[in-house]
């Protein structure tokens, strides 16, 4: 993810003032369009960008896309193990949501002959309310790409690190990685992420400060190179301006997932890759305030009518019943497959392992019942803020 593109990111609180204008209408000073929530025609508005460079061939495209679906890093599942060397006292201490500024940092790990290998790269916090809230707060880790060929991070420029927050919130970590891997079942228009295991180094004295789950999270631009595409900064699109079937996947895997920390309109915690052929395929992550992982410091946004992120809220697009139906069989067909996945992280507390699959089981109760799936995704679709 570029420094610019973190930038534009909005914080938890900052959404929620636009979702309730969203209600009453929309900001001045910007260019007209037309898409409401149900799908017709409408006044709506969208920022003025400047004109896209133009397209590589598809010889360049096609090279870029097996590049990136190659990282090394993104082959294996099993949790990787590194030491990261930094000045954190300091780094974690950068809580300005708006800062990019970077610091210096090491990141040691073991090849696969055994050797150790050793990168000096720039680190820097990254996210909003974790920032804050946060005493271990994401990260983003850039990488000198020389230096970095032939390791298991060949080729790639930075890389997004959710890391535990604090120590008593160690198996996040896994409820959120979950989260990903769900995801990649339903479409390959996601993000991948790796589980690790980081060992946390004071630069100064060298000592070890803690060993903790971690997860590294695709880069942007590699996600848009394996979908033969780029970012698109574009804000303030509409439903009608995406492809519908990532769009329908997107939104009822949020809802399947209690997460409503997210924003197209925005590209809070979503960014969006565009095609040659102007196709805009909507990507979420960050998946951490919804209710699958149940954290303790999540809170939904205000002007939704939620008390807790446990409470699901469908924000998709309004969809008949039939409409609906083949995105709920997407989800039907991975059911055994979800469940395997929990099954699969032994770290996670029993206790937590029953209730997401009593959680994830209620999701499957309500698309299974026609009278439920009238109440939770089409009674009041449209009187509900875009999102």
């Amino acid at each position: 993810m570029t420094g610019k593109t973190s930038i534009r990111r909005t914080s938890h609180v900052a959404i929620a003032s636009v979702l309730v204008t969203a209600l009453l209408g929309w900001p001045l000073n910007a260019k007209q369009t037309t898409q409401t929530r149900g799908g017709q025609t409408s006044t709506a508005q969208n920022s003025a960008t400047p004109a896209p460079e133009p397209w590589p061939d598809a010889k360049t495209l096609e090279s870029r896309r097996v590049s990136a679906e190659s990282r090394r890093l993104f082959q294996g599942d099993e949790p990787l193990a590194f030491r990261l060397i930094a000045n954190f006292k300091t780094v974690n201490g950068d809580m300005d949501e708006n800062s990019t500024k970077t610091y210096p940092a090491t990141i040691e790990f073991v090849d696969k002959a055994g050797v150790t290998r050793s990168i000096a790269l720039q680190i820097r916090p990254r996210g909003h309310s974790r920032r804050k809230i946060c005493p271990n707060p994401p990260l983003r880790l850039e990488f000198p790409k020389e230096e970095a060929k032939g390791t298991v991070f060949d080729g790639h420029g930075a890389l997004k690190l959710g890391t535990h927050c604090k120590p008593e919130l160690d198996d996040y970590v896994q409820r959120e990685y979950a989260a990903y891997k769900v995801y990649n079942l339903l479409t390959p228009r996601s993000f991948r992420a790796r589980l690790a295991r980081a060992t946390y180094v004071d630069a100064k004295s060298g000592k070890v400060l803690e060993t903790r789950n971690a997860m590294f999270i695709e880069d942007d631009d590699d996600v848009a190179k394996r979908l033969s595409g780029r970012i698109d900064e574009t804000e303030k699109l509409r439903f009608a301006h995406f492809d519908d079937e990532t769009l329908m996947l997107m939104m009822v895997f949020e809802y399947f997932i209690g997460n409503t920390d997210m924003s197209l309109y925005l590209q809070h915690n979503a960014v969006i890759v565009g095609t040659p052929k102007n196709v805009r395929y909507p990507i979420p992550y960050d998946f951490d305030y919804a209710g699958v992982v149940n954290a303790t410091y999540a809170v939904p946004g205000r002007g939704l009518g939620l008390v807790t992120v446990r409470t699901r809220l469908y924000r998709g697009p309004c969809k008949a019943p039939s409409q609906l139906a083949p995105t709920f069989d997407r989800f039907r067909g991975i059911r055994d497959r979800v469940l395997a996945i929990y099954d699969g992280l032994p770290s996670l507390k029993p206790a937590y392992r029953k209730d997401v699959q009593d959680y994830l089981g209620k999701f499957y109760k309500t698309i299974d019942s026609p009278i439920e799936v009238k109440k939770a995704f089409i009674d009041g679709c449209n009187g509900r803020p875009y999102m």
